[in-house]
């Protein structure tokens, strides 16, 4: 079948051979790396453009971002400058975000903006927060020592001797200063400096460890949050992309299905089949022996063999492709997970004129102290730059996203109105910050619902597991499986969510696989 295709048959097995399910950045910088290492790699999605939650679509001249808006690991040695480096692409344009962020708490007219430069932010902390700094002078120790340590490139969790030894061969003195710290929370910490009634301070982490943790300060564990609470500083920092963050996968597909030199002829190692559903991962005492794809546009279906499967999905989606062959052990620590968060999500085409001047990139909000992190009560914006791609000349996007209990989109009367009151909700809190009476030009949303129809996650999750202590780091899901030559690459596995996570989880896999 996937030789009228253009693919490899299963009879060519005279090469190594990698199915890859979904072409999310994690799922096509694993195929890109296993292609240019010498692999034959097919890679199938079901949706129709590339890229999962860093895809873009378009409406009236304007292109939105559909889930993540910034990217980390652009500078020297970040793990998109390794990654692409190896595969001989060029890096896309990008500008880096200073402020990463301005948070604006309930009642307040002026933002705590987390600046790229640290003597910058540490000063704008101390004026914010008196009294916190060996609070955030323990969070800049705990990053420096497990950046050190994650730049070596550990494999966490170990789940056989060759993973063990490059997490030994990672190690080093400094590393075990953050031994103490191993089992601790945000909230652990605060308590430990006497700020743990603190209600600005904790607020603020509550929201920015929201979005890159899924949980907040009280439940994040302590070495993960002082990751992602660094890394916005220099010599690292968020970016964001000229044109969209399309230009990622967009690369990534262009390294796949590069040609190379093979025997005195050129060949194509790698393949990229859209609308190609993976509907069964099968497995035979305990290995993976193959899939069921079926064809979105023919509704034909095949079973495909394979001795290696990659799969870019959620670990609920994992259980689901397993069926009956799941091993129940892992099935019931998935089945005892916490509920995954979705989103809601705003998509406004404006005019140039509804963006204050001097607008940061990326804004987040809290309305009401009382209420939760989400549901319209706090919303993360991004805005366009004039001249980014995004948008017409004198025009711009804002991209305005709150988390919600995905549960609530299946089990309401009437979707459509609650989408309906969402979308009026958010309006109504951006204007109180951009202008936009007769300013919108088009709109969208997207609820969990959307999410899952577009990336066929389950419930439309984003962003991966919360980065508690029980599903961090050295206890989280493993990128092997316990099925053999099966491994999951993505944000339910180390190091976590965004962009620059799922990549160096593909960087993992793609050492196991070679090792092996």
């Amino acid at each position: 079948m996937l030789r009228e295709q253009g693919g490899e048959t299963s009879g060519d097995r005279n090469v190594s051979r990698v199915i890859v399910i979904g072409a999310g950045i994690g799922g096509l910088t694993a195929a890109a790396l296993l292609a240019h290492r010498g692999y034959q790699v097919l890679v199938l999605d079901q949706a129709l453009v590339p890229g999962g939650c860093a895809s873009t679509f378009k409406r009236q001249g304007f292109t939105f971002d559909v889930g993540a808006t910034q990217v980390a690991g652009l500078e020297p040695g970040g793990i998109h400058h390794r990654i692409f480096s190896e595969l001989e692409i060029e890096l896309p344009a990008a500008t880096p975000c200073d402020p990463a962020c301005a948070v604006y708490l309930p009642g307040e007219t002026t933002p705590i903006s987390v600046w790229r430069d640290p003597q910058k932010w540490q000063a704008e902390r101390e004026r914010q927060f008196p009294g916190s700094e060996p609070f955030w002078q323990l969070l800049a120790d705990l990053f420096k020592y497990s950046w050190a340590f994650q730049m070596r490139d550990p494999v966490l969790p170990p789940r056989n001797l060759w993973d063990l030894w490059q997490l030994t061969k990672a190690v080093r003195p400094d590393t075990l200063m953050t031994l103490p710290h191993t089992f601790s929370t945000v909230g652990d910490a605060l308590r430990g400096y006497g700020l743990g009634d603190n209600q600005r301070l904790r607020t603020f982490l509550d929201l920015q460890l929201k979005l890159y943790s899924q949980v907040n300060a009280e439940e994040t564990a302590l070495l993960y949050a002082a990751t992602a609470l660094g890394v916005s500083q220099e010599p690292h920092g968020l970016f964001h992309l000229q044109g969209s963050m399309q230009v990622l996968s967009d690369r990534l597909v262009s390294a796949l299905e590069r040609v190379y030199p093979e025997g005195g002829t050129a060949a194509q190692r790698g393949k990229l089949l859209m609308r190609h559903t993976v509907e069964k991962i099968h497995t035979q005492a305990g290995k993976t022996t193959g899939v069921t794809i079926r064809n979105q546009k023919t509704g034909e279906s095949w079973i495909e063999p394979t001795d290696r499967v990659v799969a870019n999905v959620t670990v609920q989606n994992l259980i689901q492709l397993l069926d009956e062959d799941a091993p129940k052990g892992y099935q019931r620590r998935v089945d005892k997970l916490p509920p995954s968060s979705g989103a809601f999500v705003v998509y406004l085409g404006v005019d140039r004129a509804a963006i204050p001047a001097n607008c940061p990139p990326h804004l987040q909000f809290l309305y009401d102290y009382e209420g939760a992190i989400g549901e319209n009560n706090s919303l993360f914006v991004s805005v366009s730059h004039p001249g980014d791609g995004r948008a017409p000349d004198g025009k711009a996007t804002v991209i305005a996203s709150s988390f919600t209990d995905s549960s609530i989109w299946w089990q309401c009367d009437d979707y459509e109105a609650l989408k309906q009151k969402y979308s009026q909700e958010a309006i109504a809190r951006l204007g109180q910050f951009f202008n936009l009476n007769e300013t919108i030009i088009c709109q969208e949303a997207a609820t969990p619902r959307t999410f899952q129809h577009f990336t066929a996650r389950d419930q439309g999750a984003v962003g991966g597991l919360g980065q508690r202590v029980p599903t961090f780091g050295p206890f989280g899901f493993a990128n092997r499986t316990p099925i053999k030559d099966l491994w999951l690459v993505g944000d339910s596995t180390h190091p976590g969510e965004g962009t620059a996570g799922v990549s160096y989880s593909a960087l993992t896999v793609v050492r196991q696989i070679e090792a092996e």
